[in-house]
């Protein structure tokens, strides 16, 4: 978002891309949200500073429709096709179901909206971990104003984007980053830094940005369209394909930190299963996963966490939540 963003603006731009995510179902009737059976398998919990959150967490991008689906176009259009706005409310509600608890997500056009329908029109209690996609600049103007809409609906934590966080880093700002976490927490919520580039973390921990938690990708290269030695060799960059260039490095990194860490892009925007996926970012300390999923895959992927989890894990790094 570029230029001044007023509170109006922004809530206006959420409502309006509704349009996207709620073609033909103008007049739905809200619909509670049902009480799972009991014999529904539930997710265990770590601590995020004083939330209790499920260590498998409902990812936003499939529910924008933005599918990280490569050069496969279709797909996108495909996933807004299904994921209509029932739909998301369906998934929310299966995911609560089976104790996933917390969903992270940006401020995509129509996501404070579908959120707030969710929670006050749904009965529905998942929680909400929200990044600002405000262009962040010296003064954090219009970040600052996207962070005080997401507290007044009702957000359980902020984090920094990893798309701004890479750039900032990248380009010698890191200040910014650390200016933005400030600020979160001086209104009294809990603040994350995300990034795709191992940098940020490095860079983050370097300076001692008190972030109470980071997100950051992690996945392996074993898979078909997995990076090749020369696309490592480059700066970071996000190519198609991959979005953790050096999975064994930040392994080691994260090794030594000691905030939480949820990591995301596990399963390299669908190419590696997610059994494989799972157990590798838990055995490389990961905290929580991060993980989007359609509704009929949530029931398969609690089954295969819980399975890993129960196993015993097989991780140098100390659980930090």
């Amino acid at each position: 978002m570029v230029g001044d963003c007023t509170r109006r603006q922004f809530v206006a731009s959420s409502l309006a891309g509704m349009g996207t995510l709620a073609v033909g179902e103008e007049n739905s009737r809200p619909k509670a949200v049902s009480q799972p059976p009991a014999t529904y398998e539930q997710v265990p919990k770590g601590k995020l500073g004083h939330l209790e959150i499920s260590r498998l967490l409902l990812g936003g991008n499939l529910l924008t429709h933005y599918t990280h689906s490569r050069d496969l176009r279709y797909v996108y259009t495909l996933t807004r096709h299904y994921n209509t706005r029932e739909k998301i409310f369906e998934t929310m509600a299966l995911a609560e179901a089976y104790g996933i608890n917390a969903l992270v997500i940006h401020t995509a056009p129509g996501v404070v909206d579908l959120l707030r329908d969710y929670r006050h029109k749904r009965g529905g209690k998942i929680r909400w971990i929200i990044c600002p996609t405000a262009v962040m600049e010296p003064g954090l103007k219009e970040f600052k104003e996207q962070v005080q809409i997401l507290i007044d609906e009702g957000v359980d934590a902020v984090y920094v984007w990893g798309v701004r966080a890479d750039d900032l880093v990248a380009r010698g700002h890191p200040e910014l980053i650390a200016e933005a976490v400030e600020a979160v927490k001086d209104k009294g919520v809990l603040c994350g830094v995300a990034g795709h580039d191992l940098a940020v973390i490095q860079k983050c921990e370097e300076l001692q940005v008190p972030a109470d938690f980071y997100i950051k990708t992690l996945h392996h290269h074993s898979y078909p369209t997995g990076p090749k030695p020369e696309d490592l060799t480059a700066p970071y960059k996000e190519i198609p394909g991959y979005w953790c260039s050096h999975p064994k490095e930040t392994v080691e990194c994260m090794r030594q930190v000691e905030k939480p860490w949820i990591a995301f892009k596990v399963m390299a925007a669908g190419a590696i299963p997610p059994a494989s996926a799972f157990r590798y970012a838990i055995r490389g300390g990961a905290d929580f996963i991060l993980a989007g999923m359609f509704d009929f895959e949530i029931a398969e992927d609690v089954r295969i966490i819980n399975e890993i989890l129960r196993a015993e894990v097989n991780r140098e790094r100390p659980w930090r939540a």
